[in-house]
């Protein structure tokens, strides 16, 4: 399901830097919910909306997929959600010391080939920054289709000493604080099962 080139997007986020998180403001993001690969943005649009007292921010690197995010923050007139176009290893490392509460990670590239798997986003690098960016009662909520990447993630989460606090083959979508994404939808009217856990530090 690769997102066609749309050449819009690259000036429309240039045209609405009011939802583009900016370097400046990075030193003042202490208290924020944190989902790296945005996709299109329909996770982080419902949950900005349905939490209107929470601040997110929504990291997407490809500018396809950042500018359809975008405009439907801008045309919901979203006040507490940003976005940001970077590569989420390098956005991690410019982040305060426990500052982000949740960091969501949906249904995120499998990568599966085996010279690629420290490109995952459980893969030891990235779990290393997450520890460090995550408040002492943080969470991290990982959903995914892929049978191979989650088996991976719960090994890669034991071995870095974190605790799984809840994990299922056949999440229901039952939790309050969550949305489905584009990705989501599509399977589930495929009959395709989702793979959940939410873990702790």
């Amino acid at each position: 399901m690769r997102t066609k080139f749309k050449a819009w997007t690259a000036p429309y986020i240039e045209e609405h830097q009011e939802i583009v998180l900016q370097e400046d403001e990075l030193n003042h993001l202490n208290d924020f919910y944190l989902e790296i690969g945005s996709g299109k943005g329909d996770f982080i649009l419902k949950m900005s909306q349905n939490n209107p007292d929470m601040f997110f921010v929504g990291v997407e690197k490809n500018v396809t997929c950042a500018g359809f995010m975008a405009k439907k923050l801008v045309e919901a007139e979203i006040k507490n959600a940003k976005i940001v176009r970077d590569d989420a290893a390098i956005f991690l490392t410019k982040l305060n010391d426990k500052s982000v509460n949740i960091i969501f990670l949906n249904f995120s590239d499998p990568w599966p080939k085996k010279r690629h798997q420290k490109r995952r986003l459980t893969s030891d690098l990235f779990l290393n920054e997450y520890r460090r960016v995550l408040k002492d009662d943080g969470k991290i909520i990982f959903k995914t289709d892929d049978t191979d990447l989650f088996a991976f993630s719960i090994e890669t989460f034991n071995n870095a000493n974190y605790k799984i606090i809840s994990q299922t083959d056949d999440y229901s979508g039952d939790d309050p604080f969550d949305a489905c994404t584009e990705y989501e939808a599509w399977f589930r009217e495929r009959n395709i099962p989702i793979h959940r856990m939410v873990v702790t530090k």
